[in-house]
């Protein structure tokens, strides 16, 4: 469905003043923090005050392969292996040859934008891949997670001979990999009814297409609403009804869920994680809208319910951008790698620092890498 431009724009601007309001080291999110909520990052979103309920406890990751712990942290030390640290995850909108409203992003921003990530040594991985743990990159390489919202023909289209059309998102990513091997064309589109409207494909062909070619389809409710006046069943019809959609498209279950501007109470978090009727959900994980980059997921302080997100967009006046969308993160990034993931490339082991030990998630513990 179209996206409320005006609506969302304003809820951004919330979530900056929130963010302003926020301790002065909210740029410094490199160590996970043992109280996010304190820090003014993970627990607030627009319009969402922080969230007094504890997270769920996480199942236990599988039982590891065995490894040489020696040998495994001399190879993280050597690329300076972070895995506790923090992954910038884009927000996007419409995509366009001419952007139309302030949300849009042009075909040359986000070829470009994507392209100065592959040579910054970013890898893609899809929503579900990174809040079930499995960033399985390169050693020296860092994670990325490319999120499109609201399921536009901008995201999806093709030819007649098939083929993605090349002012559209797909295509954008597949030639961005082609040029620079390395780059994982993967990334997650957040749908509502009728996705891809106005294709040269029904959209049930089109996100058959994306599963099919490593893309994810996930969960973003079929009407777009305001969810936080909602009742308990009308949050389920929301999500229900858009479930069954992609579980009819795709054959499974979405693993993961976008609140519709970003709105939650605290309600919301059981509420939209876990469904019985009409169709039965259970989400790995929720993502908001804004406004920095998020926890590792094997850090004590990753919330799967309240994942930040990162408006796509350059350094430019309007909602902040200058400090809080994606050039800006990405810019800070660069100048403090040691805040950002990367890989050890061995995915037996979670690799960070010695001093970083404090931060790792119990469950993890036997996984860890320390060096």
């Amino acid at each position: 469905m179209p996206h409320l431009d005006k609506f969302a724009a304003a809820l951004i601007v919330v979530a900056v003043v929130v963010g302003f309001l926020a301790p002065r080291d909210r740029h410094d999110v490199g160590p996970p923090r043992a109280n996010p909520a304190a820090a003014g990052g993970v627990a607030r979103t627009a319009q969402a005050a922080p969230s007094k309920v504890a997270a769920p406890p996480r199942k236990k990751p599988p039982k590891k392969p065995p490894f040489n712990l020696a040998k495994a942290a001399a190879a993280a030390r050597a690329v300076s292996a972070n895995e506790l640290g923090q992954v910038p995850i884009l927000m996007i909108h419409r995509v366009m040859a001419k952007p139309q409203a302030s949300l849009d992003r042009s075909t040359k921003e986000l070829y470009d934008e994507f392209t100065g990530m592959a040579k910054q040594g970013y890898v893609p991985v899809t929503a579900a891949e990174f809040v079930k743990g499995q960033i399985n990159i390169p050693a020296g390489k860092h994670a990325v997670v490319l999120t499109f919202d609201d399921g536009s023909i901008t995201h999806a289209d093709f030819d007649g001979a098939g083929n993605p059309k090349p002012d559209t998102a797909i295509a954008v990513i597949q030639r961005v990999a082609k040029e620079n091997p390395g780059f994982r064309p993967v990334a997650t589109f957040f749908v509502n009814r009728d996705p891809f409207y106005g294709g040269s494909k029904p959209g049930i062909e089109t996100m058959r297409w994306l599963v099919r070619n490593g893309f994810e389809i996930a969960n973003h409710t079929t009407n777009h609403k305001d969810m936080r006046s909602m009742s308990k069943a009308e949050v389920a019809k929301e999500i229900g009804t858009d479930e069954k959609m992609i579980e009819d498209a795709t054959g499974k279950p979405a693993t993961t869920f976008a609140f519709p501007f970003g709105s939650l109470s605290t309600a919301h978090l059981d509420w939209a994680q876990h469904g019985t009727k009409p169709v039965k959900w259970d989400f790995t994980g929720m993502f908001l809208a804004g406004w920095k980059p998020s926890d590792s997921p094997y850090a004590s302080s990753f919330d799967a319910r309240q994942i930040p997100r990162i408006r796509d967009k350059e350094k430019i006046k309007e909602d902040d951008c200058k400090q809080y969308c994606s050039t800006a993160w990405l810019e800070w990034l660069a100048k403090n790698p040691d805040k950002r993931y990367t890989s050890d490339g061995n995915p037996a082991t979670i690799a960070f620092p010695q001093d970083k030990m404090i931060y790792l998630y119990t469950r993890y513990r036997e996984w860890a890498c320390p060096y």
